[in-house]
């Protein structure tokens, strides 16, 4: 008969322990480590090569730590024209998409939790339609052409500029993190709809507008295709990841080296640019994420799993 035990626990009072619990632990906490080390290790890589010398990264000596310690890549991106121009353009790009699809999500949101609403049922279930089936990449490109908007920034704004995902999420949250009775008595105050959202529905509901605003910035800031497809060769309206995705392509150029159509120091401060450019771009997000990281399990895990 398998013996067990009780061992006390300052935050839950007693944990029941017993060697089939250690066994689980133990795999648990060695798998969590291995998914840890694979997730840490690119990221510490790309930022190891980032300031090493060039010369170590393109013969593929850096590892884990830096070798040598060479910051050139990095004034030249800070010096770089073509890089200050893309990341004005994915900084405006994504302050205006946020602002507008943050609008738009709690409009529709907002409009759709609401009980007394005529066919709100039915407006759900044609929008969750739309996460499985869509007119595919052609018909969109063809109604962004015939809207006149190929070639303008606002080809990378409006045809994303709400995701039904985010937007069921939102719906959630107001439907089942905050009380019908308090929007009841507010409306029997003499709240209007409008009053009613911004000073009531708002102000509970700062977790999840938080969360979703991070969701739509990070799908702003790491876009590039619609850039590329939208705006192709207008270099003066390409976002950072698209500028960085033509570094990328040049640095991979040893064909032409064999040929003789490029140097090796270029190659070298082509690579040493290549991962500059990846931290240099990563950067607001990393600075950002730790202040709303703390909302995400309220804001997101309360609205899905009460909605």
């Amino acid at each position: 008969m398998t013996k067990h035990k009780f061992v006390k626990s300052e935050s839950i009072g007693l944990k029941y322990s017993s060697t089939g619990d250690k066994v689980f632990d133990f795999f648990n906490v060695a798998i969590l480590t291995i998914l840890l080390i694979i997730t840490l290790y690119p990221l510490i890589f790309v930022l190891s090569a980032s300031v090493s010398e060039p010369i170590e990264v393109v013969t593929g000596r850096v590892f884990l730590l830096p070798r040598g310690f060479n910051l050139d890549a990095y004034r030249r991106v800070f010096t770089n024209e073509t890089i200050a121009i893309g990341y004005r353009n994915s900084t405006f790009y994504t302050i205006l998409g946020v602002s507008i699809s943050m609008v738009l999500t709690i409009f529709a949101a907002f409009g759709l939790s609401r009980p007394d609403l005529k066919g709100r049922k039915f407006l759900t279930i044609m929008i969750t339609l739309t996460m499985f089936f869509s007119g595919g990449l052609i018909p969109l490109y063809l109604v962004v052409k015939n809207l006149g908007l190929i070639g303008n920034f606002w080809s990378i704004i409006l045809p994303s500029a709400m995701s039904a995902y985010n937007m069921i999420i939102m719906k959630s949250y107001f439907q089942s993190s905050i009380p019908q009775s308090i929007q009841e008595a507010a409306i029997i105050d003499g709240c209007s709809q409008w009053k009613l959202l911004v000073r009531v529905i708002l102000p509970l509901s700062k977790p999840v507008l938080a969360v979703i605003a991070l969701f739509y910035g990070v799908a702003r800031w790491n876009s590039y295709f619609s850039c590329m497809l939208y705006l192709g060769s207008r270099k003066n309206l390409w976002t950072l990841q698209l500028v960085i995705r033509e570094i990328v392509i040049q640095s991979t150029t040893t064909e032409m080296m064999e040929l003789g159509l490029i140097s090796l120091d270029q190659i070298m401060a082509k690579e040493a640019l290549k991962y500059t450019s990846i931290v240099v771009s990563s950067l607001p997000l990393l600075i950002i994420y730790p202040f709303i990281q703390k909302f995400f399990v309220k804001g997101v895990m309360i609205g899905a799993i009460k909605g």
